[in-house]
């Protein structure tokens, strides 16, 4: 099995992705912020590969020498819930990393398809279907997207693979992967997937653990059947 890169690997989720990836062998080159090394987590490991850089300021280029490397690509990419994280630059980090993922791996030409898995949320419809959406949920997602640079930054990730990629795309596999309202647990634990949100997302929102959410994408670089039912759509992942 050949590497996966994890871009954000040092947030909450993407370290136990990182975590999750290693307990299976899988080989991992992580991107992590200059000031958020891993390397006393997994510093020793034969696996693991840690790259420092601000993944804004790291061109497709060179995203596009350490991709050619790997088979995956996962993005954990997300913003700090603090007012810079929220409003402060890049207000399109997880949509402009992931187009840039997408440019840098048309550039390889390598003739096999690379397979990137973006963590998401449930407050992004898939517009592929038809998903029954509330009202209120409607109205308050509407706001958020006006007032929240990271609601409409998430759905423009998510519109790029749906749309500018597709299912078909001659370079590129994708999931899109939802999780509800994130929780942390030592453990994982039992979870379930839907196709859609199966409770208003703002009101009756559902809860997932990271490490859940982290099991669930490992599974998908390392179970071929999974990763076949669910590529090209957007996953909803529940705590059971």
């Amino acid at each position: 099995m050949g590497k996966v890169l994890v871009i954000g690997a040092s947030g909450a989720t993407g370290k136990l992705v990182v975590a999750q990836l290693l307990a299976k062998n899988v080989q991992v080159i992580a991107i992590v912020r200059p000031l958020s090394s891993l390397q006393s987590l997994y510093g020793d490991h034969e696996h693991y590969l840690e790259i420092k850089a601000e993944i804004s300021q790291v061109s497709s280029a060179q995203l596009a020498k350490y991709i050619s490397q790997c088979h995956t690509v996962i993005s954990c990419l997300g913003h700090n819930l603090s007012f810079k994280g929220i409003y402060g630059a890049p207000h399109k980090l997880v949509a402009d990393a992931i187009k840039k993922v997408t440019v840098a791996i048309c550039s390889l030409d390598r003739g096999i398809k690379t397979k990137v898995i973006l963590m998401n949320t449930t407050g992004v419809s898939n517009l592929d279907i038809q998903e029954y959406i509330p009202l209120s949920q409607r109205i308050v997602v509407a706001v958020l997207r006006l007032l929240l640079p990271p609601q409409s930054d998430n759905e423009l990730a998510a519109d790029h693979l749906r749309v500018n990629i597709g299912k078909d795309h001659p370079c590129i596999q994708w999931v899109s992967v939802r999780p509800d309202s994130l929780i942390d647990e030592q453990e994982v634990s039992t979870y379930y997937l839907e196709h859609s949100p199966t409770s208003n997302v703002v009101f009756d929102a559902g809860r997932t653990s990271r490490i859940n959410v982290a099991n669930f994408m490992m599974r998908l670089v390392t179970e071929d059947a999974l990763w076949r039912q669910w590529q090209g759509k957007m996953p909803v992942i529940y705590n059971g």
